[in-house]
């Protein structure tokens, strides 16, 4: 009988260990042999687009860093809204992975929580939004793009991923701030909203940057106005929305790394190790900022924090305009 107490408060005390390790059976040497299999990476949008972009980028640095292949997992649909509840619901032992935009959890029927269904892993980087425009369409300034709204209501067409991403809050912003009758379309991703308006199929978008700077610099696209604080390095002639005379269009999405709520502690420190070194090698640099970005590092309650402050910042229009996840 002493035999058998002895051998369940061994257990007991083992099963304890684990959980005070990050909720799983999982040592911190036993994070050294991680991934023993392929970790897949949902990217929540369209191949082909920023979002899509970054992440295979940081899929290819992931595998070589970690020694296991990190595969991307397109998973479109709802402005990111399916692939981030698919993140949610997986298995949280470090083996699904999920590429995480600003704005993905701002509406509350999305059918998750941020705060209680992910673990942030880390920052990777901040893309702002840049106004872009057909070149056939007269317009060379926003103070141009608000006189041609007001000069023909409701025939001006702003393309953007749908709620709840940035691009679409900013659109809408866009049209209460100026008081303009403007008719916002939306995409399933960028990739396929910078297609339409290199076809025509809409005036001007709210976009990012990588799926359109190779049109930019070719005279295929205009880039009106970059909606941050500062100017972007890729495209350094390009004025600021504040520049422009509209300084509360400031749009910036941050791209990070999360994992399934109760993914073992041991992973999420040694994939936050890994994405700190990627983030700040200089070829990761070259190649954010070749895309309109700026690399950002960041810790996981760093990551948190920043989660939680852009969630209250853009609350506010959210309330404000009734936005929603139709």
């Amino acid at each position: 009988m002493s035999f058998i107490k002895s051998r369940v408060l061994r257990l007991t005390s083992a099963l304890a260990m684990g959980v005070l390790l990050g909720g799983g059976l999982l040592t911190p040497a036993a994070a050294e042999d991680y991934p023993a299999r392929t970790v897949s990476l949902i990217v929540p949008y369209p191949a082909g687009g920023g979002v899509d972009t970054v992440g295979r980028v940081l899929a290819q640095k992931l595998t070589e860093a970690l020694g296991g292949q990190v595969l991307v997992i397109n998973r479109p649909g709802a402005g990111s809204v399916i692939g981030v509840r698919d993140g949610a619901k997986a298995a949280p032992d470090g083996y699904t992975l999920l590429m995480l935009v600003t704005g993905a959890s701002l509406p509350r029927n999305t059918g998750y929580d941020l705060a209680k269904d992910f673990a942030p892993i880390g920052l990777i980087a901040s893309i702002p939004i840049v106004i872009m425009s057909n070149p056939a369409v007269p317009v060379k300034t926003l103070k141009d793009v608000v006189a041609l709204a007001k000069s023909k209501p409701g025939t001006v067409t702003i393309g953007t991923p749908p709620s709840p991403t940035l691009n679409y809050f900013g659109a809408e912003q866009f049209k209460s701030a100026t008081a303009t009758d403007v008719t916002v379309v939306t995409y399933k991703g960028t990739g396929p909203l910078t297609n339409d308006l290199l076809g025509g199929h809409v005036n001007l978008a709210f976009n990012t940057l990588p799926p359109a700077i190779g049109n930019i610099k070719a005279g295929k696209l205009h880039a009106i106005a970059v909606a941050s604080p500062e100017r972007l390095s890729a495209i350094p002639d390009v004025p600021t929305t504040a520049e422009a005379g509209f300084p509360a269009l400031d749009i910036v999405q941050y791209y990070g790394l999360v994992a399934p709520a109760h993914t073992p502690q041991p992973i999420v420190d040694r994939l936050n190790k890994e994405l700190r070194k990627i983030v700040t090698s200089e070829d990761f640099n070259k190649r954010i900022v070749a895309a309109g970005g700026a690399p950002v590092a960041s810790t996981p309650q760093e990551y948190a924090d920043n989660i939680k402050r852009e969630e209250s910042k853009w609350a506010v229009l959210i309330k404000k305009l009734g936005l929603k996840v139709e």
